[in-house]
């Protein structure tokens, strides 16, 4: 998985004030240095200071790390205070670098912090041992491999810790996206480590990315059934997400589009392969970005290390790399990250356009996306998760006893890489074993049926593909889409962001919208004509077949249309499924008329239809209408412009005027533009009505908008003035 790490502290921070009546407030200030809690970490920490084991799911950069470290420090003094031997906070990590940049930090600022892993010679080990039997150190860092040495568990339980942390718990589950196997140690070793009856040490176990299902598996695996889970943090308001259709062909002249504005530099763009970067800096510096620079994992460290700097202290303005770009990029301003094809998981993509706008500020994250990226993902899925018979060869080669893993390469009579992938796959499941020697030990037997749990998390792994195309492809809001996907909990969840592509797209950066053509109208009366009849949803498929078909669109072109109507809340469509006559679930997409549209709310005047600027075929009547030139292709044309900039004199109402949609549409829970389009917010400004009348001769306004936001408008106008 990639971390955001941030660079030590080189010196304590300085003590504030306490309140001797908040605990954890004066211990925030005085020992941790900072003044006050950011959003959701209180509630946190609260709950395992009074010893209740927890789970917590947080973004990146939201602040986990404090929800250990302060209880810890809490707990350590109350047991303290009762003469209770306890140790310190244990913390348990599977990443060696972030293992060492929090010892780092903690160190700096003067707390005592030590670490165990592989990396440390074992003087060094036995010296963080040593310190913490005899209760010298606040936080003791272990990598989950050290749990099967001899005697290890043994001597650490001595000195019971006040409080356990689970750092990338997403790691014990199956389901997760980076799943370890010496994870599943934990589970039998807990128990032990957490110290004597009526005096537990409570356990917390954090991620940075865990969908609803790891969660279950995370709790299951770690026997904390009851932990109260915090689902915190996942809704970004300051971050336009937007992702639209492109071709490979085309994306360097929308990224060029994109960059071109200076309002999104700094920018860290996501390729799909080493090639890709060399191609996409190319490009980038012929179109006279010259503050660009290249990432992948197949440069030297040295290489990449100076990109990274040069990055982080503004030297460049664009960095084009593959997902080895992440750890360590802890940059504020970051104004957009831009994706030339979509990650594999939903997972990896909401990690990585979580570096932008960590100031707070507007910033977005674009995506690009082909279905041809998703057959890459599979090709690549079929190279990762072989297919059983695979797995079953490499095994059949141990018949005989033990073999080295070359000789097991060898003589399984599959490609090399294939037998790799095959053979980590068997290890990870448990049915071999690998000693210090590289010798491979049959241990299927211990393992039982394994093949069932591979054949799992392989179909798993392809439905992560699924999901994140599926996500792409949505009309919904995409914070919203991004929140109820990890489960997120916070009050708001559920509320529209207003600034994505589905809640103002008017504001998209590559996507253009337009009124609907003649032809569209007629589209798309008839799919609501078709939804009224029926009480019941609508297979997409056979909406189309049926009634889109014959006026002459495809299931593209379709698709825009319901996209639309998805947008101004008239339709509803969603997944459902049935059984066929073999057994097997079939998913398919239906359509709906929303509640709002059945109340009769059903005007198609200030729809908004995407043009096709995938780059490929185009689809639907609306392209053809535009190659022939009339006169309502030209009207298309301009309305699918982005509006023109306000004049230097209304800049001032255009904020304030879209600071209030913004609150208006959040507050009913509809897109932006469903309250006023852009291009009608930009002529009130222009012409700065203030009366209803007035009002009603703006274009893009009529009688409902005039009735139910004209006295607010007028208002703003008024006060300008």
């Amino acid at each position: 998985m990639l971390r955001t790490v941030t660079t030590p502290n080189p010196r304590p921070r300085r003590p504030m004030p306490t309140s001797p009546n908040d605990p954890l407030l004066s211990t925030l200030r005085a020992r941790l240095g900072f003044p006050a809690f950011r959003a959701h970490q209180r509630e946190v920490c609260e709950a395992v200071v009074s010893g209740e084991d927890a789970l917590l799911v947080m973004p990146t950069g939201g602040g986990k790390s404090l929800c250990y470290q302060l209880p810890g420090l809490v707990r350590a003094a109350a047991a303290s205070a009762a003469d209770r031997q306890a140790g310190g906070t244990l913390v348990i990590s599977p990443l060696i670098a972030l293992m060492e940049d929090q010892v780092a930090k903690l160190c700096g600022m003067g707390l005592a912090a030590d670490r165990i892993h592989s990396g440390r010679d074992r003087g060094a080990q036995n010296d963080a041992l040593r310190a913490w039997m005899s209760g010298r150190l606040d936080y003791l860092m272990v990598a989950p491999e050290r749990l099967k040495v001899p005697g290890f568990v043994d001597r650490l339980r001595q000195v019971p810790p006040v409080l356990i942390a689970i750092d990338e718990a997403h790691c014990i589950s199956q389901w997760g996206h980076d799943f370890r196997p010496d994870y599943r140690l934990l589970g039998e070793r807990l128990p032990t480590l957490r110290g004597p009856a009526g005096h537990e040490a409570p356990l917390l176990a954090l991620t940075a990315t865990a969908t609803q299902r790891v969660q279950e598996d995370i709790v299951r695996q770690l026997g904390t059934p009851r932990a109260t889970r915090f689902i915190r943090g996942f809704r970004r308001e300051n971050l336009a997400v937007e992702l639209a259709r492109c071709s490979r062909s085309a994306r360097g002249e929308r990224l060029v589009e994109i960059l071109a504005d200076p309002g999104r530099r700094p920018a860290i763009v996501y390729v799909l392969s080493r090639r890709a970067v060399h191609e996409t800096v190319d490009l980038l510096v012929d179109e006279g970005l010259t503050d660009v620079g290249g990432y992948h994992a197949g440069m030297s460290p040295d290489e990449r290390g100076e990109v990274q700097r040069a990055f982080l202290a503004g030297e460049l303005e664009v960095v084009v790399a593959t997902v080895a770009f992440g750890m360590g990029v802890d940059k504020a301003d970051i104004r957009a990250v831009v994706h030339l094809g979509l990650p594999a998981t939903v997972e990896g993509y909401y990690q990585e356009i979580g570096r932008a706008g960590r100031d707070g500020e507007p910033a977005a994250a674009i995506a690009l996306y082909s279905w041809g990226d998703k057959r890459l993902h599979e090709h690549l899925h079929t190279r990762s998760y072989p297919e059983l018979a695979s797995l079953e060869r490499v095994l059949a080669t141990l018949r005989d006893g033990p073999k080295a893993r070359l000789s097991v390469l060898d003589a399984c009579g599959l490609d090399e890489q294939e037998a790799e992938a095959s053979l980590d796959k068997l290890r990870v499941q448990g049915a071999v074993s690998v000693d210090w020697d590289d010798l491979v030990h049959d241990t299927s037997a211990e393992a039982g049926r394994w093949q069932v749990p591979y054949m799992q998390q392989r179909q798993h792994r392809l439905d992560q593909i699924d999901d994140v195309f599926r996500f792409a492809e949505g009309d919904h809001c995409r914070m919203v889409s991004l929140a109820s996907y990890f489960g997120d909990q916070a009050v708001g969840a559920k509320r529209p962001c207003g600034v994505c592509d589905q809640c103002n797209p008017e504001g998209s950066a590559v996507r253009r919208y337009g009124p609907p053509s003649a032809e569209e109208l007629r589209a798309l009366e008839a799919i609501l004509g078709a939804l009224s009849a029926r009480d019941r949803g609508v297979s997409t498929g056979r909406l189309h077949r049926e009634h889109v078909a014959p006026l002459g669109f495809d299931r593209r072109g379709m698709d825009r249309l319901l996209g639309a109507l998805t947008r101004a809340d008239l339709v509803d469509v969603s997944e459902t499924s049935f059984v066929n006559k073999e057994g097997a679930e079939i998913t398919y997409m239906q359509a709906c008329l929303s509640r709002h549209a059945r109340l009769g709310r059903n005007s198609l005047a200030d729809l908004l239809v995407e043009e096709d600027r995938s780059g490929g075929k185009k689809a639907g009547s609306r392209s053809r209408t535009r190659r022939s030139g009339s006169a309502s292709s030209g009207r298309e044309r301009a309305a699918s412009k982005p509006p023109p900039p306000p004049a230097a004199s209304d800049v001032g109402l255009v904020e304030r005027m879209k600071a209030w949609r913004l609150d208006r549409a959040r507050e009913e829970e509809v897109p932006a533009y469903r309250i006023l389009t852009d291009r009608a917010l930009l002529a009130i400004a222009a012409r700065r009505p203030t009366t209803r009348a007035a009002l009603l001769d703006v274009p893009g306004v009529g009688p409902h908008t005039a009735d139910t936001h004209g006295p607010a408008l007028m208002a703003l106008i008024e006060a300008e003035a």
